[in-house]
């Protein structure tokens, strides 16, 4: 299954190269200003600066809810972005308002309260200090499946999909484990290639590709109750993906048409 969703979120991702580079400048563009913004801001009032800086982070949320509607189009071979973007974005607002609350948690935990409960150089300083790390892994192992998701429940709303991310987490840990170290690795192509490929749009591609892979595992399990969870007939599972993605060559991958 790994070796597989390796290899769909390349070639979706080479696929849609043009889409995700455009969707990228924008963020980019996101991303600039909130850099820009923080230092400017910051000589004359940091408090300021924070509050600028999660405004650039609500912006980012919003825009993530749109990609994400494209992301799930090109996960299911579907060209559509633009319009689906555009849907997305007001189709998805309350689980982008979500999603900015966890980020903003996170970085707020981040910059602010992990130094300082650190700083405390006590016992419950430390005690809580813990605790907040704890809450700041969870939330960067189960943000990744929060959108493909939501895209896959479209009936749930925003509280229940981050519950299931959590759940998808604890059960699948040996994935989501093997998934940061591909986030990771994805960071830093992304870098440098100044965040243009795959950057953030293309790793929301490779998380709804690694979600609609590990929910064919879900809808298998509910229609066959007796199954051994530990040795899925992943070859059936994915056969009809394997044909859609097909055989590729290096040829037929920079000239598709010949």
């Amino acid at each position: 299954m790994i070796g597989f969703f390796i290899k769909k979120a390349f070639f979706d991702g080479w696929d849609n190269l043009i889409g995700l580079v455009l969707f990228n400048l924008i963020y980019i563009v996101i991303m600039g200003l909130g850099l820009w913004g923080f230092s400017t801001i910051g000589v004359i009032n940091a408090a300021a600066a924070y509050l600028f800086l999660a405004f650039v982070l609500l912006i980012y949320s919003i825009v993530s809810g749109g990609t994400a509607a494209v992301a799930y189009n090109y996960s299911n071979y579907q060209r559509d972005a633009w319009n689906a973007f555009r849907t997305g974005i007001k189709r998805n607002i309350r689980h982008s308002l979500l999603f900015f609350l966890l980020n903003l948690f996170a970085l707020v935990n981040l910059l602010l309260l992990l130094p300082f409960y650190m700083a405390m150089g006590n016992i419950p300083g430390l005690l809580i200090a813990i605790v907040l790390i704890w809450l700041e892994v969870i939330i960067f192992l189960g943000i990744a499946y929060y959108f493909p998701l939501m895209n896959l429940l479209p009936g749930d709303r925003p509280l229940k999909t981050a519950k299931k991310c959590l759940i998808i987490v604890g059960d699948n840990l040996g994935f989501t484990l093997f998934f940061v170290i591909y986030r990771l690795v994805v960071f830093a192509f992304s870098l440098f290639s100044m965040g243009l490929i795959p950057g953030f749009a293309g790793a929301q591609l490779a998380g709804q590709d690694a979600m609609k892979l590990l929910m064919m595992k879900y809808d298998y399990l509910e229609e066959n109750k007796d199954a051994d969870r530990k040795h899925l007939p992943w070859a059936d599972l994915l056969y009809d993906e394997r044909e859609k993605v097909g055989p590729r060559s290096l040829k037929n991958m920079i000239f598709p048409w010949k």
